[in-house]
């Protein structure tokens, strides 16, 4: 959805240059290059090159607001929007018993006394 209103947005243009009536160069956002004939045209102010150029034009209103929907749009636009917020729920607070608790102090090493060791 995002691409569409990007692409339906963008204006731009398409330059084509002829030299008499064969196609030189065709050109999008930028100018098309010349032909060598239209330097030496300039001497002789005479010219058999022209430059064509088609403007593309993007949409340039994205704007609705709600007033424009009829009631049975807006009455959608509402339900839509109030079932998406309650869709989601936050996660509960986790509560976590042992956390103030502080383990006793170790007198002997058991593991150490007792030989065993996990290989």
């Amino acid at each position: 959805m995002a691409l569409l209103v990007l692409f339906s947005t963008v204006s731009f243009t398409i330059e084509k240059h002829y030299c008499g009536e064969v196609l030189v160069d065709v050109s999008v956002f930028t100018e098309a290059e010349k032909c060598a004939m239209e330097t030496q045209e300039m001497a002789m102010k005479k010219s058999c090159c022209k430059d064509e150029v088609d403007v593309v034009e993007g949409q340039d209103e994205l704007l609705k607001t709600f007033h424009d929907f009829d009631f049975e749009q807006q009455q959608f636009l509402i339900s839509f929007v109030y079932s998406f917020i309650n869709l989601f729920e936050g996660e509960p607070k986790k509560v976590i018993p042992h956390k103030d608790y502080s383990p006793p102090n170790l007198v002997k090493d058991i593991i150490v006394l007792d030989q065993v060791f996990l290989i």
